[in-house]
């Protein structure tokens, strides 16, 4: 049975109704706790129980629907992130931005780092929290948010296109550098502009990764000042999380494709700059001849 003290749990109660829309409920509730002077703790210990798995299962459609409109890609959690893969990554730090207090302030995240260094999956971790948070989120790539905005230039519908930016109270930029969409009349950085200007005026929450330096976004997005002015927007509410290590895609290569010894053991590590002993071959056997091991 349920420690809540009978205000706690009617306060609860009177909640669940309201979020299951069931007013006549509601209305009844009232109806019978104003007749007595007294509620019976356990009629409302029984009427919570039946209560709560409607509003558990109502809470977690909700997150589902949060989740197909952000349009994530596949889940990721920080309890899966390799933080000793990157040493130099201040874990408390990333533990501090997942508690989303950040995103309730209006405050942006700039994450820099090379390819494969997990600065995706960071951000994709934070957007699967905010929308079990209730945070309406909406994830993107650089070159998918630029693609779409020019191509509705073409057909007059910029403003509407714009607003699946701007709304949400999250904007996931991934990818920042890492493809680069053709480029037409307008340059990309003015459509990106007319994105970050009024989630900067809102204010509301955007998270960036960039696989390119800072000063090189000019060149990406084909225009130097309407840069300035972007990042500058970005910068001034924003923290800053730069990961300096290496590629965990590269490493998970060189697992796959190690070398095995003849006993099957992986060949021991060597250090970087340093190559390899070949082996002597044996002096000729006047014996049979072994079959020879094929190459994998």
């Amino acid at each position: 049975m349920s420690t809540k003290r009978p205000d706690e749990l009617l306060a609860r109660i009177r909640e669940a109704l309201t979020q299951l829309r069931l007013r006549e409920t509601a209305a009844q509730l009232e109806h019978e706790l104003h007749a007595t002077s007294q509620p019976d703790e356990d009629w409302l210990h029984r009427l919570w129980r039946i209560l709560e798995p409607q509003v558990i299962a109502r809470s977690q459609r909700a997150c589902d629907n949060r989740i197909r409109d952000a349009r994530l890609p596949a889940p990721m959690t920080l309890d899966a992130f390799q933080f000793e893969f990157q040493p130099n990554l201040d874990r408390n730090r990333v533990m501090q931005l997942a508690t989303l207090d950040f995103i309730r302030r209006g405050e942006n995240l700039l994450v820099a780092g090379m390819s494969g260094t997990g600065k995706s999956h960071i951000c994709i971790a934070i957007g699967y929290l905010a929308c079990a948070a209730g945070i309406r989120t909406r994830y993107t790539t650089s070159a998918e948010m630029l693609s779409k905005l020019a191509a509705s230039l073409a057909t007059g519908t910029l403003a509407e296109a714009l607003r699946e930016y701007i709304r949400p109270a999250l904007l996931i930029i991934d990818e920042v550098g890492l493809d680069r969409p053709e480029r037409e009349t307008t340059p990309d950085a003015q459509l990106f502009y007319k994105v970050i200007r009024p989630r900067h005026q809102g204010p509301r929450s955007t998270v960036i990764t960039s696989n390119i330096d800072w000063e090189d976004w000019g060149s990406y997005l084909g225009d130097d000042i309407a840069t300035v002015a972007i990042l500058d927007r970005l910068i001034q509410h924003g923290h800053l999380l730069t990961i300096k290590g290496p590629s965990w895609r590269a490493r998970q290569h060189e697992l796959l494709n190690a070398v095995t010894t003849a006993d099957g053991e992986p060949p021991p590590a060597r250090k970087a700059g340093v190559a390899p002993t070949r082996a002597k071959k044996p002096a000729p056997s006047k014996s049979k001849p072994n079959k020879r091991l094929r190459r994998s």
